[in-house]
């Protein structure tokens, strides 16, 4: 199927992964528009790496949206008084947002009904996605399930399809394609507590994932860190 003039939205967070996402969405051919969301994370420099990431990429729209999962708790990523671990930890570590994709694809289903868009990007992917239970493919599975019975456009029988072009991929295979797609990924943040001016702590399970896939990538990381 040709893709030209196609709108898809692309939920970016302004981490390695969404702009890789974004990225492929483009090379496919997709009018993308871009969709951040503010949940109340206490990483805010990601959403400042998401307009960056936004405006580089040329996409037709860019939009952030607002939703209080800080007022849920239950994360140390919404939550000033849960420690982000700074050592690998066994099982769902305490940085799983509660629900976080659920609402954030429910966003993007939104809106893609009102663009007529027929297709959601997502960046999750399974094998260094922390064992986050929202990273796997059976998640994104039903929740296309999900979107075809709940929306107009499904019923109708033109169905929003949920892509995950990452979701088999180690974190060494995306930077790679996203490197061969020209995805700035200075520009991006990945840290679970970066600071005022979005460097890295180098040290949460998101800065050793992403560190070790430009070392297993052979390429050099080009994220700025707190400390050397």
């Amino acid at each position: 199927m040709s893709t030209d003039a196609v709108p898809a939205v692309v939920l970016l967070s302004g981490g390695l992964d969404s702009a890789t996402a974004l990225a492929i969405a483009r090379e496919r051919g997709f009018i993308c528009h871009a969709l951040s969301v503010d949940y109340g994370q206490r990483h805010l420099a990601e959403l400042d790496a998401a307009r960056r990431v936004a405006r580089a990429s040329g996409v037709r729209e860019h939009r952030i949206m607002r939703v209080d999962l800080a007022g849920i708790g239950g994360s140390a990523l919404t939550d000033p008084a849960v420690a982000v671990p700074v050592e690998p930890t066994s099982g769902i570590p305490v940085t799983y947002v509660p629900a976080r994709n659920t609402l954030m694809l429910a966003l993007a289903l939104g809106w893609a009904e009102v663009l007529e868009a027929r297709h959601i990007f997502i960046g999750v992917n399974v094998l260094d996605s922390s064992g986050y239970p929202d990273c796997r493919a059976e998640f994104i599975e039903a929740f296309e399930r999900l979107a075809a019975l709940a929306t107009r456009a499904g019923v109708e029988g033109q169905p929003c399809h949920i892509e995950a072009p990452l979701i088999a991929m180690t974190k060494a295979e995306i930077i790679r394609e996203g490197t061969r797609l020209g995805v700035d990924y200075g520009a991006t943040v990945s840290c679970y507590q970066a600071d005022s001016q979005g460097r890295a702590c180098g040290r949460c399970d998101a800065c050793r994932l992403r560190l070790a896939g430009f070392d297993a990538a052979g390429f050099a990381d080009p994220t700025r860190y707190q400390r050397p």
